[in-house]
């Protein structure tokens, strides 16, 4: 027993005469697959995460603006943001529907009172007018007739009346017969009744005639009313009907243009503003203003608080402040954008030339690929636009090339930001 478990742990023994067989590949294979497999956790990590990031998730941020910075903006008071308006505005709407039948103006064009905008087509107007003024004949010649028959019974009651009283003095005397008095009496008295109702008739007839030519005259008012005129001075904004076209008058709560031409008044053009009703202490009628409109930022016009309007939308606490334009207004249309600064004394002329500035905040400033770009809003995305910078400008700087004045963007974007992210704002702390 002792021997057979002797030669049992003899053959355990390792034979370190023979060499150990190595395995195949080594594990250079693995060093390699762990390293691609490294490799693309750092590409996913620095291109494809945040692009899935912003996909499917909203980053919260901050939001700032582009501003646009006067010269003037050491006697600024208070700036608001309103459109162009004009003042005095004509809806010129047909009053009867029908088919236009040619057009005299064109969108663009300016207007005086009692231009000829359009007319319509008057073909079924003009026949129903010229039966209508048949029947006004027709009705004056049976009212003619009328009369003349009144006429002619009341001469034969005239005779009548001589005659019966001729008979009756001479059956008093005896010398008539007094049957025949009383026969002219009776006489008398048909042709009385006769002649009355003969001159109802007339009185009838010439009546008619007056209801006929009272239809005419509402016929050829109805035909006038199918040239359109201008009632102002202004320029067409809108575009006319086009020749062949129904027009209808334009009902009340409609918003569907039924072929309406409104003019403005040009000369009435002035910016309506919200001014917040906290801050409303601050503008007073006479005040001055500067004026820029987003279509020329680097035009300053002057201006002048024409109107506060008595009333307050409660919905969303502001007043309309109307500001008229003091200098020209050269290229200035109605809906026009334009940003409004109030002022604690008037420009001057050299203080006007000079064009205003565009400010960039600092914050929104981010660097990509080696160059300067700024995140635009829009909606709930953002969009990555490289922008020029100028010289330093108080908390910001100048901007050369860029977004224009009143674009937000995104104030201290993250280093993942994105083209296309989608953002949310962040809720205040």
């Amino acid at each position: 027993m002792p021997d057979q478990l002797s030669s049992q742990l003899a053959s355990l023994r390792i034979d370190r005469a023979t060499p150990a067989r190595r395995r195949s590949g080594g594990w250079w294979p693995w060093v390699i697959g762990a390293a691609a497999i490294g490799g693309l956790g750092v590409l996913f990590y620095v291109f494809a995460l945040p692009r899935l990031e912003g996909e499917l998730f909203k980053t919260a941020v901050s939001f700032t603006e582009v501003s646009s910075v006067s010269p003037a903006q050491a006697s600024v008071q208070l700036t608001s943001a309103g459109y162009v308006v004009p003042q005095r505005v004509s809806h010129v709407a047909p009053k009867v529907p029908g088919k236009v039948l040619s057009v005299h103006v064109t969108q663009g064009q300016r207007v005086k009172p009692g231009d000829l905008l359009l007319t319509m087509d008057p073909t079924d107007d003009n026949a129903t007018l010229a039966a209508a003024r048949s029947g006004v004949k027709a009705a004056w010649a049976r009212a003619e007739s009328a009369k003349a028959a009144a006429a002619t019974l009341q001469a034969e009651l005239e005779e009548g009346r001589l005659q019966a009283k001729r008979q009756d003095a001479l059956a008093r005397e005896g010398v008539g017969a007094s049957g025949l008095a009383e026969d002219l009496a009776a006489r008398v008295n048909s042709l009385s009744k006769r002649a009355a109702a003969a001159q109802a008739e007339a009185a009838a007839a010439a009546a008619e005639a007056q209801v006929r030519v009272a239809e005419v005259e509402a016929m050829e008012l109805r035909l006038s009313n199918l040239i359109l005129t201008s009632p102002i001075s202004g320029v067409v904004v809108t575009k006319p009907p086009q020749e062949g076209g129904v027009v209808s008058p334009q009902p009340p709560g409609v918003t569907i243009d039924m072929g309406t031409i409104q003019i403005a008044d040009f000369d009435t053009l002035m910016v309506e503003t919200d001014v917040p009703e906290q801050r409303l202490q601050m503008v007073k009628v006479g005040t001055p203003t500067e004026i820029v409109l987003d279509a020329y930022p680097s035009r300053r016009m002057r201006g002048m608080t024409a109107e506060i309007t008595p009333q307050v939308n409660r919905s969303k606490a502001t007043v309309i402040v109307r500001v008229a334009f003091v200098d020209e207004k050269d290229g200035v249309l109605p809906d026009m954008a334009a940003r409004v600064s109030f002022l604690s004394q008037a420009l001057d002329a050299d203080a006007l030339k000079e064009p205003p500035k565009t400010i960039v905040p600092s914050s929104a400033i981010a660097e990509r690929s080696g160059g300067k770009v700024v995140f635009v809003v829009e909606e709930d995305t953002v969009r990555m636009v490289p922008v020029k910078l100028g010289p330093a400008f108080g908390r910001g700087f100048e901007l050369v090339e860029g977004p224009r004045p009143g674009t937000r963007l995104v104030a201290s974007p993250p280093e993942t930001m994105a083209d296309g992210q989608r953002i949310k704002e962040k809720e205040a702390e």
